[in-house]
């Protein structure tokens, strides 16, 4: 049984943030397609696009254009219409709108006009690389496009390659041997990731790896005349920890004779670089130091 939209508290109208599939058709929930066929208007970021999708499934509301060098302006009349009691339904071409994709600008104006936003959930293809990927999901970061410059991307790659968890961005698939080549240099080759292409179509691909298998997986499809094609989701896992080439009571040493730093701040560097407590750290120091005089 189909719900009716919901009456927002403030009498004006509800902006739905509509997720679409991004490949199978087959990923379109129900109350998204009955969302779509209730509002007055939907907002698509390509309404070439999305008439294809409206068309598939029977959906006769009116388009327009929301698209990223528009929104701005397209939300401020979007808002107005919302604000007059208008229920008005966000998309993007694939996945879930405001997510490395256009939306955001028009969800904040909605928020500032004290507007209702909706989210209708559904495809994303964060989640989706993230949840067969087979790296740890308690905690990840989402960082959005790699840049396609060299040297961006590699302050890039040195800004987040040091997080202890899973990192998540997309590349594009002319841009994926290059980007592998500076993981390698700048990450390690052993540095543990995912290539998540073409999620939920036909050629579907999820290859897991080492950096430098990655490389030369990818590069050799390339050397045989094959053209990477899709769009990708790649997913580095943590930075693994650094072998401590010092002893504990070394390097605690070392920093009593050649720094002026204090007890409690030895400690502290101490216990980030070696798998100690900062009060067994503060222990020893205190000892050695009395030892030295």
């Amino acid at each position: 049984m189909s719900e009716a939209l919901e009456e927002p508290p403030n009498g004006g109208g509800i902006l739905y943030v509509v997720a679409t599939p991004i490949g199978n058709l087959e990923d379109m929930t129900f109350r998204a397609v009955r969302i779509l066929r209730e509002v007055d208007i939907i907002a698509a970021e390509d309404t070439r696009h999305s008439r294809k999708l409206c068309a598939h499934f029977g959906i006769s509301t009116p388009l327009t254009s929301c698209f990223a060098h528009n929104e701005a302006h397209k939300g401020e009349h979007l808002v107005q219409r919302l604000c007059a009691g208008a229920n008005v339904a966000l998309i993007s071409d694939a996945g879930t709108p405001a997510i490395s994709d256009p939306g955001a600008v028009l969800v904040r104006q909605s928020v500032d006009a004290g507007i209702a936003v909706v989210p209708i959930p559904g495809a994303s293809a964060v989640i989706a690389a993230l949840c067969a990927a087979g790296l740890p999901t308690d905690m990840f970061t989402f960082v959005g496009f790699v840049p396609a410059k060299k040297n961006q991307r590699a302050a890039f790659l040195q800004r987040w390659g040091a997080l202890d968890h899973t990192l998540i961005a997309y590349e594009a698939p002319h841009r994926l041997e290059a980007c592998l080549e500076d993981v390698c240099t700048l990450l390690g080759e052993k540095r543990e990731l995912v290539v998540a292409r073409e999620l939920t179509k036909v050629h579907e691909e999820l290859y897991r790896g080492s950096a430098r298998a990655a490389l030369e997986h990818f590069g050799s499809r390339r050397a045989k005349g094959e053209r990477i094609k899709g769009e990708i989701v790649l997913l580095l896992g943590a930075q693994p920890p650094q072998e401590v080439e010092e002893s504990v009571g070394e390097t605690v040493g070392r920093l009593l004779l050649n720094t002026d730093l204090s007890l409690r701040r030895i400690s502290k560097e101490v216990a980030q670089i070696h798998p100690v407590s900062a009060s067994e750290a503060y222990a020893l120091a205190m000892k050695m130091r009395q030892e030295m005089k």
